[in-house]
């Protein structure tokens, strides 16, 4: 793991952090005026892990916190929540099950990514998989968006993509790439299985290289006149038919 400092804004997000890792914690500061109920629930949490509220005015909160913020924001300093491909290999060694995991092939928008990582946190997903460069990482603004899904859902960046998802296919696990121009329907894909679904960026989609390394690629059905999706709704689809299909199983 690496070791990062970054400010994190919101109500589900501080939450989950002082629920989850606390101990990263160096400042948590309200605005002052803040008195209903779910900042009291932060305070309560912030009392019961032993950390100290610094009570700021409108100005020095928001000249130490940008975006939206609902009058909450922490610092941190501590081990950065991505994860290595050596704790991945870790982690899919330990799973008592079939691995579902979402890799995102270059998603730049941190409102995408975020939403993705809730995505995956609610569907049960094992991991998300990202590339180091040409993506967006956690920040603010994903975890912000995430609503939590930063602290519960493994994260993992990889150096090299193409690399990774060999390993993966060498694990058993099939890579199930999304794309707008694949013959065949996700409705029509096993998806029980170990697999691994494979996104591609906002704009244009899959790369070569991922592409190409893809065992099966998939398309969802369009009713309307448009011809796809947002990367995180096409990412929620995808996930929660892979969820369908296990709770099928049973």
């Amino acid at each position: 793991m690496q070791y990062d400092q970054e400010k994190i804004v919101g109500i589900h997000a501080v939450s989950e952090l002082l629920l989850r890792r606390p101990n990263s914690l160096r400042k948590l500061a309200i605005q002052s005026g803040r008195h209903d109920k779910r900042m009291q629930a932060i305070r309560d949490l912030a009392l019961k892990a032993g950390i100290g509220v610094t009570d700021l005015n409108k100005e020095e909160f928001e000249a130490l916190f940008e975006g939206v913020h609902q009058g909450v924001g922490a610092l941190t300093e501590g081990e950065s929540q991505a994860l290595s491909e050596k704790d991945l290999v870790n982690l899919l060694d330990q799973l008592d099950h079939a691995p579902l995991l979402l890799v995102l092939d270059g998603v730049t928008d941190p409102h995408n990514l975020g939403a993705c990582l809730r995505s995956a946190d609610a569907a049960g997903a094992d991991a998300v998989i990202i590339p180091k460069d040409r993506s967006v990482g956690l920040n603010a603004s994903v975890r912000k968006v995430a609503c939590g899904a930063a602290e519960t859902v493994n994260l993992v960046a990889v150096t090299n993509l193409a690399r990774c998802l060999n390993k993966l296919k060498q694990r058993g696990i099939w890579l199930i790439g999304a794309a707008d121009q694949a013959d065949s329907s996700l409705y029509e894909q096993d998806l029980s299985a170990a697999i691994a679904l494979v996104m591609g960026s906002e704009g244009s989609g899959l790369r070569r290289l991922t592409r190409e390394s893809c065992d099966y690629l998939v398309s969802i059905p369009m009713a309307g006149k448009l011809s796809s999706l947002n990367v995180s709704v096409a990412t929620g689809v995808c996930l929660y038919e892979a969820r369908r299909q296990r709770i099928k199983q049973g």
